[in-house]
């Protein structure tokens, strides 16, 4: 008790020195608590300063918004695949009456013609057809199917399936080597075989250029028997192995189907929230619903 007690024995000097510092500090507080520290001065800012702010501010965001604006770049339009038609503005019809005309193993040679195959409007017409390249061909005059030139070439070159193709066969291509005929021939087997001509531009590190010449001398004669898989019985790895299905479209497919117990139709994946329309037409080829 008597420790306690001594924490609490001050001497006359020491008392006054605590009283005196109560009432510095109630002192400290009364000001802050009266007095108003607050200024009603407000920044002189004339009215040409906050018009030249308010210019370099939307100077920035057009600057930002170009930025974010896809650049287009010259292109063959008869090798538009499903995803960059739907980048420049195609909806999904218009990109398979393309795809049908292409498939017959006819080529486009003007922007008149792209618009009758296609029907795409005018505004949109307008918007991408000064991006389109057509070969030397047709911008010489001498458009493919018309003249003596298309002639020249179907007899030089006949086509070939190119689901028969052998490396050997793939090497008569100008910039095709062992490694990369070996390349094609490797996704073609991961395909199950090639359903559209343009997915030979999907080869890992093969050049759009070359691509095209492959298509020169191969086409897709005879579509291939692709083994699908029911997409109500599959397991999850078995969905996911497919090449054009990743692991968060896997997952979205499994929970759409988790929600409404069972999918009546393939087409019901256009439904789920994020689905790549442009990828419809290559998954539809290895899955099914029954």
């Amino acid at each position: 008790m008597n420790f306690i007690k001594s924490h609490f024995r001050y001497t006359k000097s020491q008392r006054n020195g605590i009283f005196f510092l109560l009432l510095f500090i109630v002192f400290l507080q009364g000001i802050f608590f009266f007095v108003d520290f607050s200024s009603d001065e407000k920044p002189a800012v004339s009215q040409a300063e906050i018009v030249a702010f308010q210019q370099e501010m939307d100077s920035l965001k057009n600057l930002a918004a170009e930025k974010n604006i896809p650049k287009i770049y010259p292109f063959n339009p008869n090798f538009i695949t499903d995803f960059k038609g739907h980048q420049l503005g195609m909806n999904t019809k218009e990109i398979d009456q393309l795809l049908a005309f292409r498939a017959q193993g006819k080529f486009i040679n003007s922007t008149k013609q792209f618009q009758e195959i296609t029907g795409i409007n005018d505004s949109l017409l307008a918007a991408i057809s000064p991006y389109f390249k057509f070969p030397d061909w047709i911008t010489s005059g001498k458009a493919y199917g018309t003249s003596t030139s298309k002639t020249v070439i179907e007899k030089s070159i006949q086509k070939k399936d190119i689901n028969a193709a052998s490396a050997e066969d793939l090497r008569i291509v100008n910039g095709i080597g062992e490694k990369l005929a070996k390349r094609i021939i490797d996704y073609r087997i991961k395909l199950q075989g090639i359903s559209f001509n343009d997915q030979i531009f999907e080869v890992w590190a093969l050049d759009k250029e070359v691509a095209e010449k492959v298509l020169l001398y191969f086409e897709v004669t005879k579509p291939p028997t692709i083994q699908k898989i029911n997409v109500n019985t599959a397991t999850f790895k078995e969905v996911l192995a497919i090449v054009y299905l990743d692991y968060e479209l896997t997952k979205k497919i499994f929970n759409y189907k988790n929600q409404v117990a069972e999918i009546q139709s393939i087409e019901e994946l256009k439904k789920i929230d994020g689905f790549p329309l442009e990828r419809f037409s290559r998954i539809a080829l290895y899955l099914e619903a029954k």
